[in-house]
């Protein structure tokens, strides 16, 4: 896991984040071992910005890959930061219930849980099967 957190870590300073001043930096391992970074990009216009997490998972998506097996998802804040709801519905689709997802701060606390922990009762592929 060390790696996943250096990997976030670094890839934190890149955050874009001049209006907030709150940034993130996500690393997520692949089933092929490789690492994916993602930082949080900030538009003047809030709602278009971009979260860490989805950074990450589009980065592991260009390259071709679709499994997650691992996250770590550091901030600079008093106390480790979850992944919003729609991050873990992006997390959740690529990664099994059982996928750890540690949360950190800069300073060092860290929170681990599962995805299904993060989303219990997510909605996934099985509920859009239909039935007639």
């Amino acid at each position: 896991m060390t790696d996943l957190k250096d990997a976030a870590t670094q890839v934190r300073l890149n955050a874009h984040a001049p209006y907030s001043n709150f940034q993130v930096g996500a690393a997520i391992r692949a089933a092929s071992g490789a690492i994916y970074q993602g930082c949080n990009v900030e538009n003047v216009a809030y709602p278009e910005g971009t979260c860490a997490e989805a950074g990450a998972i589009a980065a592991m998506v260009a390259a071709g890959e679709r499994i997650i097996t691992e996250a770590y998802v550091v901030a600079g804040s008093p106390m480790p930061v979850t992944p919003c709801g729609g991050c873990r519905q992006k997390l959740a689709e690529f990664a099994a219930p059982d996928v750890r997802v540690t949360m950190a701060t800069t300073g060092g606390v860290e929170q681990v849980m599962t995805m299904a922990d993060l989303l219990p009762g997510a909605f996934g592929a099985a509920h859009m099967e239909t039935t007639s």
